[in-house]
């Protein structure tokens, strides 16, 4: 048998995956860079964030954040091409924010972002990595109601000191109403 037979696979020749879990993993570090990257561009521009925040229709937005002047900002994080395509739910947050965001990492192909079904009309795009992000494409202002503005800062809010509280006394978990968020 020669080198180059044995430098190629064969049919025969079981392929080497990464387990499930071990992509999962990666994407979840891949979710956790990006969040951090735009994060700390938030901070420089004095929008302050929280992850994982529970929306009132039953979703959770990626990042929320407030700026200076009170105006809701959402991003939603994708890491991968398959998880960009598959979500049907980001047009959800729209009623929820002023401004919404798609957050990437940079070797992510953001050119299925153009297209009709992401609305680029009122969609700003990120890309980011652990260190850093840049905003590739600004999102356009949509305000919200200032009945429905005041609902989502209260939210954001309360949620963002109960998570300081029950992250200082764990046995405050239980109590109050965000019980569970």
């Amino acid at each position: 048998m020669n080198s180059r037979a044995l430098a190629r696979p064969s049919m025969d020749t079981p392929q080497i995956r990464k387990p499930a879990t071990d992509l999962s993993r990666d994407m979840i570090a891949d979710a956790v860079a990006v969040a951090r990257g735009i994060k700390r561009l938030f901070a420089r521009n004095d929008i302050w964030c929280l992850s994982e925040m529970p929306l009132r229709n039953n979703r959770r937005a990626d990042l929320m954040g407030i700026d200076p002047k009170g105006r809701i900002v959402i991003v939603e994080i994708k890491v991968s091409r398959a998880d960009l395509l598959g979500d049907g739910k980001w047009p959800d947050y729209l009623d929820h924010c002023d401004r919404f965001y798609w957050g990437l990492p940079p070797e992510l192909d953001r050119a299925v972002l153009e297209g009709e079904d992401y609305r680029p009309d009122c969609c700003g795009v990120i890309v980011a990595d652990g260190y850093d992000a840049e905003i590739v494409r600004p999102a356009p202002s949509h305000p919200l109601a200032a009945a429905r503005r005041k609902v989502e800062v209260e939210r954001l809010c309360r949620t963002s000191l109960r998570r300081q509280v029950v992250g200082a006394d764990e046995h405050c978990a239980p109590w109050g109403a965000g019980a569970g968020t």
